[in-house]
């Protein structure tokens, strides 16, 4: 799957998407949700949630590695080698 065929889902399709192929990496916050980010393969993706009402209001590919830059303090990429 690449980033242009994974935004041409519904939500739910993406959601779904994640569920089955989706490998779980972080998790941060930001204005009130809990951001997830899952490593996609040819990309990641990252799964807004309001955590008091558990309504997803975003699920978005991320294509820039830019994207990335509020995770790197949450992974521990030595973790990701021995996958």
């Amino acid at each position: 799957m690449n980033l242009t065929l994974f935004n041409t889902h519904s939500l739910s399709g993406r959601l779904e998407i994640i569920w089955q192929h989706g490998t779980y990496l972080a998790e941060r916050g930001r204005r009130g949700y809990r951001i997830e980010l899952y490593d996609m393969g040819e990309f990641f993706a990252e799964v807004w949630t309001n955590p008091e009402t558990n309504f997803i209001g975003l699920i978005r590919g991320l294509a820039s590695k830019r994207a990335l830059e509020p995770y790197t303090t949450k992974i521990n990429l030595l973790d990701m080698i021995y996958w």
